[in-house]
């Protein structure tokens, strides 16, 4: 079993960045699959990025890409998401999330995910 704790956001005017980190306590974090999700109320909770075990491989939302960067360090069992260019829209609870050894699922799906952190808040004003 792997413990999430996402920390890092905040406030931030449009145009400006963000770097969330994701901090995984328990067992070996370089077994792990890991993603970024995000939520808004009332709405569904939609992929962000995805990074693979050794952190060789990414995926992004379309939303996202070439704006924010997926990476993870297995020395320090955390998984990092450096936001730049923020927009009003990217505002939501990000959480990050974890699935042991190999996937089932396609990597942009909720379902694909059996540990998830608390979340933190993203607040991007215009």
């Amino acid at each position: 079993q792997v413990q999430l704790v996402e920390s890092g956001g905040g406030l931030v005017q449009a145009g400006g960045s963000l770097r969330l980190s994701c901090a995984a306590s328990g067992r070996a974090f370089a077994d792990y699959y890991m993603a970024w999700f995000r939520q808004t109320p009332g709405k569904e909770r939609e992929f962000v990025a995805a990074v693979s075990w050794s952190g060789t491989s990414t995926y992004y939302a379309d939303s996202v890409k070439g704006r924010f960067t997926i990476s993870r360090d297995n020395a320090k069992n955390t998984m990092y998401l450096q936001m730049n260019s923020l927009k009003p829209e990217d505002t939501a609870v990000y959480y990050c999330a974890a699935k042991h050894g190999s996937l089932q699922l396609v990597p942009a799906s909720s379902g694909t995910y059996n540990y998830w952190g608390q979340g933190t808040q993203v607040t991007v004003s215009s």
